[in-house]
């Protein structure tokens, strides 16, 4: 619980919020890491991520100009958070937003734009950085057309980064005690990375700058090369970061270290951070949070401490990242380790958890308790031990070839005995033991058998799943 009590005094507007955003130890995540690790949870900022610092400044910065006059409009290229952050505080002020944003991004940011009265314009994203259609480039010649409009032009915009000098970088040394040794952050227009790099350094020149790129963005190729090659970039998930051209609000000389991380590490971190730390955020922090527990690891070191940056809600990505089935439609989770335990439970239950047959009963008896149950083999069983299984494939070729088959007893026609699995075994491993050989597995819990499963079984769960 916080040892003092917070917003003692009413605000003037909303606006007074933004900004002095907790950091939060990370104590799960983080297990067998001997380096203390700690978030910056700026999805605290009322517009639920850290582009709520930009929004006002940037405001600020055109109406000092003369560009932006009473009434006029705002237009940016975006991917959502920055829109937010300029929305917000456009709201006060009373300016129209006009919002281009890449149609990779969560339906949730555009149905938020909106609800801020946000004109929300969706451009390709499979689209170079200097086609018309870019997001970009569509934003800019929306300003240039549109009377009394001024683009925001986050790319470019030195009250970018000057945002997060002045803000970002004084909270970290403060709620830090100036310990802060390494600061791990991503580059989507840059001004994070940039504006709390500048202001850690000027106060401790050893503070680590490690930046994180997305795997498919050009920047970390930009960074490794000095900007004297990349590669041409590739489609990646994850929003909000990475770049297929460097922004010139990106400061490269401020950085140390530059790592790429995939989407599936980085949606798997996100994940982790709102089910074990119980820090609700979106793939862009698990991106980030994935490279600073490598990090932290690799320093080995208590007397170290990383922070790393939480950059916006997991809330815009509900039908995305935590969204199972998307998930598994971009093969970015991981098959579920099913067991038979659950194989078992979802069976219908007005079956016996074992149809079984002594090995003296007749053949006749064992098709009729067959269809009695609507089961196609039954384990033949000694006491507790199977002995042996018959199918009623077989038994049904058989009588018919041979009617007085029908009153022979099982142990004169019997397979092998089926299988013994483990109820925790999973799924996919037992799949393997099934044949035409072994139709079925018995499944032991506990030393006795809890039931059987057929190939069928299997089959109609993972259906179902």
């Amino acid at each position: 619980m916080p040892s003092a009590p917070r917003h003692t005094a009413p605000y003037e507007s909303v606006l007074d919020t933004i900004g002095w955003t907790p950091l939060i130890r990370l104590s799960r995540v983080t297990s067998g890491i001997r380096t203390p690790v700690f978030a910056k949870a700026d999805f605290f900022n009322p517009g639920g991520s850290v582009k709520d610092r930009i929004g006002l400044p940037i405001i600020e910065a055109a109406e000092k100009s003369g560009a932006l006059k009473p009434g006029g409009t705002i237009v940016e290229g975006t991917s959502g958070n920055t829109g937010v952050g300029l929305a917000l505080a456009a709201a006060l002020r009373g300016y129209k937003c006009i919002f281009t944003m890449p149609d990779k991004m969560s339906q949730e940011k555009v149905r938020l734009l909106k609800a801020f009265g946000a004109e929300v314009i969706i451009t390709p994203t499979a689209v170079g950085p200097e086609h018309p259609d870019n997001y970009v480039q569509m934003a800019k010649r929306i300003a240039m057309e549109t009377p009394g409009a001024v683009l925001a032009n986050q790319f470019d915009n030195q009250a970018n980064p000057d945002a997060h000098y002045a803000t970002t970088g004084p909270e970290l040394w403060t709620q830090t005690s100036g310990k802060i040794t390494h600061f791990v952050a991503s580059a989507g227009t840059g001004g994070t990375i940039s504006g709390t790099g500048r202001f850690l350094k000027e106060r401790n020149p050893k503070v680590r700058l490690v930046a994180v790129d997305p795997l498919g963005s050009i920047l970390a190729d930009m960074w490794r090369t000095k900007g004297a090659e990349h590669g041409p970039g590739a489609p990646y998930k994850v929003e909000g970061i990475g770049q297929d051209k460097v922004p010139h609000t990106l400061d490269m000389g401020v950085i140390d270290e530059y790592r790429t991380v995939n989407d599936k590490d980085a949606f798997a971190m996100a994940r982790r951070l709102t089910r074990e730390e119980g820090l609700f955020v979106g793939g862009s922090a698990g991106l980030i949070a994935h490279a600073a527990l490598q990090l932290a690891r690799e320093l080995d070191d208590p007397n170290a401490l990383v922070v790393t940056f939480l950059c916006d809600t997991g809330e815009r990505y509900l039908s995305k990242l935590f969204n199972d089935e998307w998930m598994r439609e971009n093969q970015l989770l991981d098959p579920d380790r099913a067991t038979l335990e659950q194989v078992l439970a979802s069976k219908r239950g007005d079956v016996p958890a074992i149809v079984s047959v002594p090995p003296t009963a007749m053949v006749r008896q064992a098709l009729k308790l067959m269809a009695t149950h609507d089961v196609s083999q039954l384990p033949v069983m000694e006491g507790h031990t199977c002995v042996g299984a018959v199918d009623e494939m077989t038994l049904t070729a058989k009588g018919l070839e041979n009617t007085r088959l029908l009153d022979w007893t099982v142990a004169d026609v019997m397979d092998a005995p089926l299988p013994v699995a483990d109820v925790r075994e999973p799924v996919d491993q037992v799949a393997k033991l099934l044949s035409k050989q072994n139709p079925a597995v018995l499944v032991q819990e506990n030393g006795h058998l809890a039931g059987v499963v057929t190939r069928s079984d299997v089959l109609q769960f993972l259906m179902a799943r």
